[in-house]
């Protein structure tokens, strides 16, 4: 069934909102706050997964006020569906090299965390000297990669499908300007 702009619009119009923009605005700057605080003297390099983290790269980048690069990694499992299959599918690696780097790794979402692990591992096989994540969401369940936490979370949301914020539903509504539920998932 192809997905058509009258049943994204109804999606959204019946969902549950689940964090506010304003409850998200000021998730990010708590988060900015901490990453300035443990980063400002690093010279860190930024990556944002795309897509989903560029709406949340962006909002943060301008609440961080020191030295920093950014580059985008493209590596995905989901590739429009609502669940993650089994393999990282790259699409573009980092242009800037990683090598003795601190490294941040910016994601939308943490959820059962394969691609956030793929991407960290990754890193550290490029010789990075250290590597941290942050995710704008924390999707709670019991699911995720064993031992794997984001260093920076923004929000934490129940277990159910969520979007906005750079977060997709069937790769509409990234620019819902909050966290959504869709209705019944």
């Amino acid at each position: 069934m192809s997905v058509t702009p009258e049943h994204v619009a109804q999606v959204y119009a019946e969902a549950d909102c689940l964090v506010s923009k304003q409850q998200v605005e000021a998730a990010i700057d708590h988060m900015a706050e901490a990453i300035t605080r443990d980063m400002k003297d690093q010279n860190p390099l930024l990556l944002c997964v795309m897509t989903g983290g560029v709406v949340f790269t962006g909002h943060l980048l301008t609440r961080l006020h020191f030295p920093l690069q950014v580059d985008y990694v493209h590596a995905t499992r989901y590739r429009g569906e609502l669940k993650g299959g089994d393999t990282l599918h790259w699409i573009m690696e980092p242009q800037i090299e990683l090598k003795d780097r601190t490294v941040l790794v910016l994601d939308d979402i943490l959820d059962e965390g394969h691609t956030l692990a793929g991407l960290l591992e990754y890193c550290r096989r490029q010789g990075a000297r250290a590597v941290h994540s942050a995710a704008l969401v924390l999707k709670h369940h019991d699911r995720r990669v064993p031992g794997l936490e984001a260093d920076y979370v923004g929000v934490e949301v129940e277990d159910r499908y969520v979007f906005g914020y750079g977060m997709d539903y069937k790769e509409y509504l990234r620019n819902a300007n909050g966290i959504y539920a869709v209705k019944g998932c």
